[in-house]
């Protein structure tokens, strides 16, 4: 069985090209400076098409996360366990991915986090992991 790849729209290109690029973008209203995540049309503060993108630094602190153990769509039981989590960027979006690259029970609300980019398809999906250098603040 093959594993879903994201469905990519217009308004999401550009993400999906600085993922390609080993970039992390964070989408930004034009008109009102929201920043946005997940990439939208229109921006969700005052609605302006006018959006453009800002490179994040690529780290972050978990804000919520949970680990599946079983019981999850068969495609993905060879990845078990895995971890979902929130995180929140510096660039002042929350974003939901997966913690790679550690225990799960390493895995704390609060840590530090950095993007690195697993392969699927034609897609390089972002992912975090502890961060090697845990100084995110600085």
């Amino acid at each position: 069985m093959s594993k879903p790849v994201p469905e990519v729209q217009p308004w999401t290109e550009a993400f999906w090209g600085g993922t390609r690029a080993g970039k992390l973008l964070v989408q930004v209203c034009r008109q009102c400076e929201a920043r946005i995540f997940a990439p939208r049309k229109r921006c969700p503060e005052c609605w302006s098409a006018d959006l453009g993108w800002i490179e994040s630094a690529g780290r972050g602190r978990v804000f919520t996360f949970s680990t599946a153990y079983s019981m999850v769509e068969p495609r993905f039981m060879d990845e078990l366990p895995y971890t979902i989590a929130y995180i929140d960027l510096p660039e002042g979006v929350r974003m939901m991915t997966r913690i790679v690259d550690c225990d799960p029970a390493e895995v704390a609300i609060g840590a530090e986090v950095e993007v690195v980019f697993h392969e699927r398809g034609d897609f390089r999906l972002p992912y975090f992991r502890p961060a090697q250098n845990r100084n995110i603040d600085g």
